[in-house]
């Protein structure tokens, strides 16, 4: 070894000028600030996506996030309110059928208080009474086997 590789270590005078603080400039320039740390338990609700900066950030930390991360957040988003979305849809139709089974007994009473005309079957066109229905109803079928019963028959006519 020579006596120059063990000489002191002298202190060379900064070449390049001051230290800028890239934080500053950011912020004067309408950027968010990059923190060093991020909080570790930020859950990322508050996404940003800058096209300025291509970068997505979280508003709350302000932690650059992964855009595959990001990606993630916006699926899984998106697939909750789909079901969502599915959930209200089968409570629409549930209502649906419900009014259509109050209309058609709103139907049926208002035909039966004329009292001169009572409502007919639609299949056999025999009059329906409401003594028919006094003694509580007779006999009952299932509604599905029913509506495949006329589906069958219709398909058969055509």
């Amino acid at each position: 070894m020579d006596d120059d590789d063990l000489a002191p270590i002298e202190e060379q005078p900064y070449i390049f000028g001051q230290v800028i603080d890239l934080d500053g400039i950011r912020i004067a320039r309408g950027k968010s600030k990059r923190p060093s740390v991020a909080p570790k338990d930020c859950q990322h609700d508050h996404l940003v996506y800058d096209q300025d900066e291509r970068r997505v950030w979280c508003k709350d930390c302000e932690k650059s996030i992964a855009s595959f991360d990001a990606f993630l957040m916006i699926t899984r988003n998106f697939m909750r309110f789909a079901r969502t979305l599915t959930q209200r849809e089968q409570a629409v139709e549930k209502a649906e059928a419900h009014a259509l089974i109050s209309r058609a007994a709103k139907a049926v009473d208002e035909s039966w208080r004329r009292r001169k005309l009572s409502p007919c079957c639609p299949h056999c066109n025999g009059a329906i009474l409401p003594e028919d229905f006094a003694e509580g109803i007779g006999s009952y079928r299932s509604t599905e086997i029913e509506r495949q019963r006329r589906k069958s028959k219709g398909s058969s006519n055509a």
